[in-house]
């Protein structure tokens, strides 16, 4: 296994299985926030100090501590061009933040890539886990797992009044954040996600976009978390984000409904239109084409497309982003060179699917 791997394959292994309320829920992820004892946070700690982290967290890989969760790879951020880390960013292996801190940064991968160990992002550690499907609970049990064994080896920051503490004072307690990707073309469509996101916001979650905090929701992608972790027990905040999501899964699929029965022929044709777009365009930018692809995947959902696979959506939302593009392209693109690359990687994607339908 190596960088090159994780690299050229758009989509992880784990996003290729279906899971609960696929339909609609594309991904669960926890993160846990962790900091050794005895050590100054990312945000003041020395070179040498980062450096020891490191080693240390190296060492535990080697000495086989992760080997029930299969092969593992270690890597540092300052070993990493430009283009790979985009592109990993891009596929949600690591955070922006983490890409940009080249001296150091490093992160464990697992090879099916549902296991991301980030070190000296904005704490010490960060365990992310991720799922297919509305398997929240899931992924905290793994991620769980991975912090037990690391608190066997690790001395923790840890408060008997405060629980976990983290360089963000909103981390600190559980040090969780507990996370799902939804698509939610029929909110969008009959308006109504205008009025949910203030209600989900009062009962302290939040929603962003494709990619987090100031990022754009691209193609009716949203990213729903929990805004608290102190004061709550990591059950209870699963436990209120599931029962969030549920309710929003139970009103995307009635406005899906209201949308075929009332505007029938109309959702048809839109979902149509957009294929023909992007079996067709010559030349098609980012926002239009996580437009386009979102339409179809809708159409997917509803039965209007038959021959396509609904993971179709999620291989070309990754596929089609600048960093990806430009690894593929083996260089840099200007924007205008990027959006004909995208058109192109479409229409071959879409031929492929047809091909083997």
């Amino acid at each position: 296994m190596n960088l090159e791997r994780f690299l050229n394959k758009a989509v992880s292994s784990w996003m290729s299985a279906e899971g609960p309320d696929s339909d609609i829920i594309l991904s669960s992820r926890i993160r846990l926030a962790r900091n050794f004892r005895n050590y100054k946070f990312p945000t003041l700690f020395s070179n040498d100090e980062a450096r020891e982290i490191i080693t240390q967290l190296k060492g535990l890989l080697n000495s086989g501590l992760f080997d029930s969760y299969g092969a593992m790879e270690f890597l540092e951020v300052e070993d990493l061009k430009s283009l790979q880390k985009r592109v990993l960013v891009e596929k949600h292996l690591i955070s922006p933040r983490l890409a940009e801190n080249a001296s150091h940064g490093a992160f464990i991968l697992s090879e099916n890539e549902d296991i991301s160990i980030m070190v000296n992002e904005e704490d010490h550690i960060r365990i992310q886990c991720l799922y297919p499907g509305l398997q929240i609970n899931e992924a905290l049990k793994r991620a769980n797992e991975i912090d037990d064994l690391l608190e066997e080896k690790v001395d923790y920051a840890f408060d008997e009044d405060f629980g976990y503490l983290t360089s963000c004072p909103t981390n600190v307690g559980t040090g969780l954040r507990a996370s799902v990707m939804v698509h939610l073309p029929g909110l969008i469509l009959t308006r109504q996600m205008n009025r949910i996101i203030p209600a989900i916001n009062q009962l302290g979650l939040v929603v962003r976009g494709i990619y987090g905090e100031g990022s754009e929701a691209l193609g009716n992608i949203f990213q729903i978390s929990n805004q608290i972790t102190l004061g709550k027990s990591e059950e209870d905040i699963v436990g209120d984000l599931t029962s969030v999501v549920q309710q929003i899964i139970a009103q995307e699929r009635s406005a899906r409904e209201a949308l075929v029965k009332t505007s029938n022929i109309q959702l048809e044709d839109r979902v149509f239109r957009s294929y023909g777009i992007l079996a067709n365009s010559r030349v098609i930018e980012t926002k239009e084409a996580a437009e386009c692809l979102s339409d179809v995947r809708l159409g997917i959902d509803t039965g209007y497309i038959k021959h396509l696979s609904r993971n179709i959506l999620n291989e070309l939302m990754i596929l089609t982003q600048p960093g990806f593009l430009q690894q593929y392209a083996g260089g840099p693109l200007r924007p205008a060179e990027r959006d004909i690359k995208r058109a192109t990687f479409i229409r071959e994607r879409l031929k492929l699917e047809e091909k083997d339908s």
